[in-house]
Parts: structure tokens; C-alpha cells; sequence
């Protein structure tokens, strides 16, 4: 079979079966296309590629000054591929089942203190329209830990702020439970008025946080009101949606949160993914140690 019908079935395979977003997708074919072109220069096709091709492929990779991350990325992308062509009987092999993939040092992920979030939600101007609905956008995507996509797709259908939880549907259309504050409703509850004055589009009738034409708001959207918000407030941080969701779990974790909870949350299918979050409850135990054990005053030399 020609390499382009194999890419266009491993293409089916990640959309209906893995349920990956176009994104996600995306990334996992740039990755083979590379592959790909490896192949045809050393005149060889999926199916013949051996372990050591696949170890030449990663060297050329690193020579053009590909970083670690981004190898180890490809890497995952090549171990996901050729399981499928293993499956789906392409191959009766998995060249890179054993390849390992290169040490990344821990990147701990931008967080905001209490503080912070604060002086973000304060210079909002609500006696607008759009600064009520961005309150409520920031405050429910800190609230509950939402993914951007998360928080653009949420419909009224899955509110139910009496019982305090809303419906979430993740990555793979994996759905979940999420509590929401009480604050976070309110504000919700705030923004509903000036919801009912806009003309909403055919297909955006039950989405909950929409633009001033009536289409759901884009994640570029909101990530410009929350930068812009950010310097503002004079934050010296880059801030994103995922910051506020990164902040939603470690301050949970601070607070004595089981990790497993922050886990089912936050959506994560491994644990492993979770546990970043200890390297972050770590830096904040190691700081406070510093600041107020008595051992560690300052000396008066």
C-alpha cells in the first residue's frame, strides 16, 4: 500500500478511534510527513523502515537543531504509528517499541498566587457587557480548571449550578463531572442578562459564553481580554488560559487537595500528567520553609 493511503488511514485511525482534536492531529502528521520524506530518500517506505532508519531519522533531526522536547514529541508521535501499522496489519513489527526517549529537564508551569488573580479579575470594567462576560469566563475557568476548548464549547445543557457541578466533555469526548464555586455562578448568573439582548446564531443557541454577533467566543479571543487584562493589572507574567488552570491545581494542592481528585478534575487520563503539580507543591513547601522556619531567619551580620 502507497504511503499516502497508510498516512490517510492512520489520519482516520487518531480522528474516530483515539477521538484526538484537529490540533492534536495536525501535530502527529507534520511529525510523519518528515517521516515520510526521510523514507523516500533513503528509498524506502513505511513498512521497510527498520530500528536503525528510524535512529538515523532522529539524528538528522537533532543535527538541524531540533530540541530535546520536540524530539521526544516525534518520538512518541513514531512509537503511536507504528503500533497502528503493527494493528492494522501493516507490519508484523514495531521498530520503535524499545527507542527511548531524551532527558527533558522539568519545566514547571507559569502560576498565579491568589494575589495575582485578584489584581486580574479587578481591573475588569463591569459595567460593560464584555467585561461581564470576561469575569465570568476567568472566574469559571479558574474555578473549575477548564481547558480553553473546554470553556469555549460549554452549553446551558450542561449547568447545573444547584447541585454546584458542571458537565465538562475533554479531550477524546471523555466527559466529567467538575464543582463549580458559588462565586463562579454568580458571576455566570450576572452575565445572563446582557446574554439574552444578543441575536444569537443558528447552532450557538445553547453555548453560554458568546460574542457580541452571537457566535461562540474563540479561544484567540480570550486569550487577547486575558493579556490584555494582565498588563493592566501590571502582572510581569505571561498569562493564558492554561496559567489559570495550572493555578487552579496547585493551589489545590497547597490546600492539602489528594492528587487523585485534582487527576479526575483536571481530565487527566494518566496520573503522571497530574503529578507536575507535586514538583510545584515542592518549590511552594521548600519557600515557606524558608520564610518562616525559625532556623532559616535571616542573620543580623
Amino acid at each position: 500500500m502507497k504511503q499516502p493511503t497508510i498516512i490517510e488511514s492512520y489520519r482516520r485511525y487518531l480522528l474516530l478511534e483515539k477521538g484526538l482534536s484537529p490540533h492534536s492531529i495536525d501535530a502527529y502528521m507534520g511529525d510523519l510527513q518528515k517521516l515520510s520524506s526521510f523514507a523516500q530518500e533513503q528509498q524506502l517506505s513505511f513498512t521497510t523502515l527498520q530500528r536503525h532508519h528510524l535512529e538515523m531519522f532522529l539524528a538528522e533531526l537533532h543535527d538541524s537543531g531540533i530540541s530535546p522536547r520536540s524530539v521526544a514529541r516525534i518520538i512518541s508521535a513514531l512509537k503511536s504509528f507504528f503500533r497502528f501499522l503493527l494493528m492494522d496489519h501493516y507490519r508484523e513489527d514495531n521498530p520503535a517499541e524499545l527507542m527511548e526517549t531524551p532527558r527533558i529537564g522539568l519545566k514547571l508551569p507559569v502560576v498565579l498566587t491568589l494575589e495575582e488573580i485578584d489584581r486580574l479579575l479587578g481591573v475588569i470594567d463591569l459595567s460593560t457587557v464584555e467585561g461581564t462576560r470576561n469575569y465570568a469566563i476567568i472566574e469559571t475557568l479558574y474555578s473549575c480548571g477548564l481547558r480553553i476548548s473546554e470553556l469555549t464549547n460549554l452549553r446551558f445543557s450542561d449547568l447545573y449550578p444547584n447541585e454546584g457541578f458542571i458537565r465538562v466533555e475533554g479531550k477524546g469526548s471523555r466527559q466529567r463531572l467538575v464543582p463549580i464555586s458559588g462565586i463562579a455562578v454568580q458571576k455566570i448568573r450576572n452575565w445572563l442578562p446582557y446574554r439574552s439582548q444578543i441575536n444569537i446564531k443558528k447552532g450557538h443557541e445553547d453555548i453560554l459564553f458568546v460574542t457580541s454577533r452571537g457566535k461562540a467566543i474563540s479561544r484567540v479571543t480570550v486569550f487577547h481580554y486575558l493579556r490584555q487584562y494582565a498588563e493592566m493589572a501590571g502582572l510581569q507574567k505571561t498569562i493564558s488560559p492554561h496559567v489559570l488552570r495550572h493555578s487552579f491545581a496547585t493551589h489545590l494542592l497547597e490546600r492539602g487537595a489528594n492528587i487523585r481528585v485534582i487527576q479526575e478534575m483536571l481530565g487527566h487520563e494518566k496520573i503522571t500528567t497530574t503529578e507536575i503539580y507535586t514538583h510545584l507543591d515542592r518549590n511552594f513547601l521548600r519557600q515557606e520553609i524558608i520564610e518562616h522556619h525559625p532556623r532559616n531567619k535571616k542573620s543580623s551580620w
